[in-house]
């Protein structure tokens, strides 16, 4: 399933998560044999998806993982436990800057909400009100007084 808000996937269209390949098949395309696919899932370090007849079937994604994994073992000379923890470490660091996508997007959003706001209250201000300028000294002073009713 499309993991991406708002959006509805074809059920026939075909992600690097859908679980499309065989054992024998993902042996090959990992470089890998079959047994060692076992292994690796028994350990926990390549899950895949299982059939309703529980057959192993792989993902290019997790093909993908299998290769990394060889890679780490063979390359760096990692053990399986270390690879594990490797994996599970990524695994956290996605989900965590998932996370902090989405609370930058609630705080732009949030952001973006106050200066609506804030244009709103300024766009409210009675234009008849002068903004205060503090006068300086000056020259000349003028007195003014009303003309009172009956005379002077």
């Amino acid at each position: 399933m499309d993991s991406r808000p708002g959006r509805s996937r074809n059920p026939y269209e075909l992600t690097d998560e859908t679980p499309v390949y065989v054992i024998s098949v993902a042996a090959q395309l990992s470089g890998l044999h079959p047994q060692t696919l076992r292994q690796y899932d028994r350990l926990g370090l390549v899950s895949p998806d299982r059939t309703a007849g529980r057959g192993r079937r792989y993902s290019a994604r997790d093909i993908e993982l299998l290769r990394a994994v060889q890679a780490l073992s063979q390359d760096e000379g990692i053990n399986l436990a270390g690879i594990k923890r490797i994996i599970e470490l990524e695994n956290q660091v996605a989900a965590l800057q998932q996370r902090v996508a989405e609370l930058s997007a609630a705080v732009e959003g949030a952001a973006s909400a106050m200066r609506q706001r804030e244009a709103q209250v300024h766009a409210s201000y009675r234009r008849d009100l002068v903004p205060y300028t503090d006068v300086q000294q000056a020259s000349a002073l003028v007195v003014w007084r009303p003309k009172r009713p009956g005379g002077e």
